[in-house]
């Protein structure tokens, strides 16, 4: 059976920071997306109303920005190596991740089997968020579910990769998880843990099908 490794981005792929971060860097508002990470990060507001205010905030936001904050983003080494390897092994791998969908489908680039984000409108924006787009932790489960069967596996043949309280909900869904560099609350609910900037390190943990099966 082939296995399905699902990837969170910010925080995970990405080392010490976020998509929204790194978009906002480019317009010149750090402190501004600095102050919605903060609030929420406390809680104080969820998935919908962050990339609502986010919307708002990247309303001069381009083609242009979105590439330059991909391409100078702190990425963790080894993406495009560990995916050949899966994709060479005969398994899948995707991103799930609650950051906007226009920025998280560029990891399809990378070789990525399939790449889900909040589902934003298309840059420039000439449309509202639609708050149905938006995905939760809890989504991210259900987007999970599709992906098993799209490619004919199940939960016991997932690995779920991610760093923060928003991926506890798909740790505890599936059979194996990395957190990675993660606080103690997400390392306490996974079955391995990582830290560090090498993406090939945290797949060797689990990467070998055994190893795999028998945790």
């Amino acid at each position: 059976m082939s296995l399905l490794h699902l990837f969170d981005l910010d925080g995970t792929l990405m080392y010490g920071s976020a998509a929204p971060v790194e978009i906002s860097r480019q317009l010149g508002l750090s402190a501004e997306i600095a102050v919605l990470e903060r609030a929420f990060g406390a809680r104080e507001m969820g998935p919908h109303e962050f990339s609502v205010a986010a919307h708002a905030l990247w309303a001069e936001l381009t083609p242009a920005h979105v590439r330059a904050a991909f391409e100078g983003a702190p990425w963790l080494t080894g993406i495009r190596e560990v995916w050949r390897e899966i994709r060479e092994r005969g398994d899948y791998c995707a991103v799930i991740s609650l950051s906007p969908s226009f920025f998280v489908e560029l990891l399809l680039e990378w070789g990525a089997h399939a790449a889900h984000g909040s589902v934003f409108p298309e840059v420039p924006f000439t449309r509202p968020v639609d708050a149905a787009g938006i995905l939760t932790p809890e989504g991210k489960v259900a987007v999970a579910d599709r992906l098993c069967a799209q490619f004919g596996v199940g939960r016991a043949d997932c690995v779920a990769y991610g760093d923060s309280v928003t991926d506890a909900v798909l740790f505890e869904a599936v059979s194996v998880s990395v957190a990675v560099n993660a606080p103690p609350y997400l390392a306490e609910r996974a079955t391995h843990v990582y830290e560090g900037r090498d993406l090939r390190e945290a797949y060797r943990l689990v990467g070998a099908r055994p190893e795999v099966q028998a945790s």
